[in-house]
């Protein structure tokens, strides 16, 4: 079934079309009404058309109005649109037509999936998502956060709306810092092993040697920026790693396996989706850098410049008008893509990345998944790829920007010493302030009240503690800085995890109190499930319940629009209102027969759609709290 809002905006659009055969392309702009006094939905294109045509914008909405009037499909599904304020256009539904949509969206076929009526995709496209992406040789931290959950979301998002979704993470695995590291693990074996061979070194590159990996890196760093002949060294230790010297490239691998394994408990930590066959780092693309030199100077974009290459910004407009491609309208700075010792940047793994990703992995789409500031440095490398043709039309490239994670203070998360936050410990932290919280509700809970049991208390802990840190950053606007506090974070008041988490417990419990039974009650879920007969929602609660839930669908779509995944999580929150709003109005179990049965599909519909909207954001629910 398509989403309501697209419903309406078709025949909106078919109406302005009618009544205004020149502008048949003005958008409808429909979007729910803010006001349900006023209505649904409203449309406003009519504003925007009339001052288009220098006209009246009531006497256009009366016309397309008129025009509406004869619809015989959205008089199905509407009552007669109505003109409100400057040219508004509002809409309500009818009750019969949510009742008949609502019982649609409820059934799920037997061995189906439960889709609450979302259309998978008509074209699917092939999403490449490029997000997490640490740099390798030390440990995660808070500065990878924003990317891994960000990320995480629009994959499964993307993947529900049923694209192919292709993950990808770029990491940093090749260059100095791995230079740094190799050189300073040779000097650490000579002075502990008076006899050793590089297969002792590689062997000892593990966690017993290393210790902890962020002091090993950072005892490396130190001598790297205090100790020249060490700097050369290192230095040195990267060319024979450029060259394949086969033991350089041995230790380089155990570097980068003890690396992944931080990541990997990490990602399994978060609760994301990423996995090894996703992992391609910057090194997956060293033997293609030379050929991506080669293309760009076989495409005339390549110009010296004090012993380096660079790509200048006329250069890139003179191929772009050449191939007939748009050209930019204002300039951008030189993009170097070779180092006057030979050495590649950034920038030249992200060309070779882009050939691979749109020809090897036929990708229409490819998001960026990585910190605003690095827009420049995006918006450089998708044209020169563009004038390059790395990629073409049809295919489309998107930095997705985020803001910063900020402390109290106002400035980026730090720890109270001033440095930088290992994710992993951030995550400890939560779960330990989340068993607190779950402690503390316990012990409120009246003597006669049933009590968790350790490990469920253990479990909602974690769920609870790695949903708040989660949840607390999808909740906010992807391009705003927002400052992270504990005690919101974990706050059961307000649109964060806890609350969404409970709220789903919430209604959960008339069915465990209902069916005490674990069988009866699941048994009673499929039935009511395969149930796709109208549902009626005679009272206001119901009603406002009802129409929040067949929100849905069009709320993925708008937050699939612009990658925002807070846009979600905002109707997640309004959902989880309405259905306390209609609790405490209308009895459940305690109804007759046929408004039980009515009002326990509407509520377990709900648990659904509260259930797999915060799967989409990546976080997990408890069936208790």
């Amino acid at each position: 079934m398509p989403n309501v809002r697209r419903l309406l905006d078709a025949r909106v659009s078919a109406a302005i079309a009618a009544a205004f055969p020149d502008a048949a392309d003005a958008p409808a702009i429909v979007q729910p009404a803010q006001n349900p006094d006023f209505g649904d939905y409203q449309a406003n294109g009519a504003m925007a058309l009339a001052k288009r045509l220098g006209a009246n914008p009531r006497e256009v909405a009366q016309r397309v109005v008129e025009q509406l009037k004869t619809d015989a499909d959205l008089a199905a599904m509407a009552e007669e649109p109505e003109i409100a304020g400057p040219g508004f256009i509002n809409f309500r539904l009818k009750a019969d037509w949510v009742a008949a949509r609502l019982g649609e969206v409820n059934r799920v076929e037997a061995g189906g999936e439960d889709r609450l009526g979302v259309e998978a995709a008509a074209e699917p496209e092939t999403v490449v998502v490029d997000y997490s992406a640490p740099n390798l040789a030390k440990e995660m931290h808070v500065g990878h956060l924003r990317s891994t959950i960000i990320g995480d979301a629009l994959v499964r998002m993307l993947d529900f709306a049923g694209h192919n979704v292709e993950r990808q993470n770029h990491v940093g695995d090749w260059g100095t810092q791995f230079g740094m590291l190799i050189t300073h693990m040779r000097d650490v074996c000579a002075e502990r092993f008076v006899d050793y061979e590089i297969k002792t070194i590689v062997t000892m590159v593990d966690p017993e040697l290393i210790g902890d990996l962020e002091e090993f890196y950072r005892q490396a760093k130190v001598r790297f920026d205090t100790e020249p002949e060490f700097r050369q060294r290192s230095r040195e230790a990267v060319v024979r790693l450029q060259s394949d010297d086969r033991e350089t490239k041995e230790l380089w691998h155990g570097f980068r396996e003890v690396s992944l394994d931080h990541c990997r408990a990490v990602y399994r930590r978060l609760g994301v989706l990423l996995k090894d066959d996703d992992v391609r780092g910057e090194s997956a693309y060293n033997h293609d850098l030379p050929e991506i030199i080669r293309e760009l100077g076989d495409e005339g974009l390549l110009r010296e410049s004090a012993e380096a290459l660079c790509v200048f910004d006329d250069d890139i407009k003179k191929v772009q008008k050449k191939k007939g491609l748009p050209t930019l309208n204002d300039e951008i700075s030189p993009v170097l893509v070779q180092k006057a010792d030979g050495g590649y940047l950034y920038a030249t793994t992200d060309l070779a990345a882009i050939r691979y990703r749109v020809h090897n992995l036929n990708a229409t789409k490819i998001l960026y998944v990585t910190d605003a500031r690095q827009a420049l440095h995006f918006r450089q490398v998708f044209e020169v790829a563009r004038a390059a043709g790395f990629w073409t039309r049809g295919v489309e490239l998107k930095h997705v920007g985020f803001g910063t994670m900020m402390g109290a203070d106002g400035k980026p998360f730090k720890t109270r010493e001033g440095g930088t936050v290992k994710l992993m410990d951030l995550l400890d932290e939560a779960e330990r302030r989340a068993r607190d919280l779950v402690e503390r509700k316990q012990a409120e809970r009246p003597d006669d009240q049933p009590r968790l049991s350790e490990d469920e208390k253990q479990d909602i802990a974690r769920k609870v503690g790695i949903g708040g840190v989660k949840y607390a950053d999808l909740a906010q606007n992807r391009t705003s800085d927002y400052v992270f506090s504990w005690d919101k974070m974990l706050s059961l008041q307000g649109n964060t995890a806890p609350y969404m988490q409970y709220a789903y417990a919430r209604v959960r419990s008339i069915f465990q109190k209902g069916f005490p039974d674990e069988a009866e009650r699941r048994r009673v879920e499929t039935e009511l499930r395969a149930d796709a007969s109208p549902i009626p929602v005679p009272d206001p609660a119901e009603a406002a319940l009802g129409k929040m839930l067949l929100r849905f669908p069009e709320t993925l779509a708008r937050a699939l629009a612009d990658y925002r995944p807070n846009v979600l999580a905002a109707y997640l929150y309004d959902l989880a209102q309405s259905f306390t709003a209609f609790y405490d109005a209308c009895p459940v179990l305690k109804s007759d027969e046929a408004t039980r049965r009515r009002r326990l599909r509407l509520s377990g519909l709900t648990a659904r759609v509260i259930r797999k909207g915060l799967d989409l954001l990546g976080i997990e629910t408890a069936e208790r709290m």
